[in-house]
């Protein structure tokens, strides 16, 4: 996600977000497309989570995801470029294979016919 993206979900300022990717230390890659060098992409695994969890405003409040700030096809996108080549290769053959159908019963989203 973009600082950006994580402060609209949590409540937090974009400078919030920053300092504390600095602060402790999460992991970021290049965003793809934007010159300079400065914009990253957080990646938000269980670290990132549970710091979110913890701070004072997360727990005050309750945050909805609203899909109009990330757009699912972006989402998936960047996802699929963070992906090692060994993983992208067991997805694209996952969805050769079962489909997209067989993918969300896996993921437990879609219940079987």
């Amino acid at each position: 996600m973009t600082p950006e993206e994580l402060a609209e979900l949590t409540g937090y300022s974009r400078q919030t977000i920053n300092k504390w990717v600095r602060k402790e230390g999460w992991e970021t890659s290049p965003r793809p497309g934007i010159q300079g060098g400065k914009a990253r992409l957080i990646h938000v695994d269980e670290r990132v989570q549970a710091f979110i969890l913890s701070t004072k405003r997360s727990a005050e409040t309750s945050v909805e995801y609203k899909p109009g700030s990330a757009s699912l096809e972006n989402l998936m996108f960047n996802s699929l470029k963070e992906m090692q080549p060994a993983e992208r290769k067991q997805l694209m053959s996952l969805l050769l294979r079962d489909g997209i159908g067989g993918m969300l019963k896996r993921l437990g989203i879609r219940e079987d016919d």
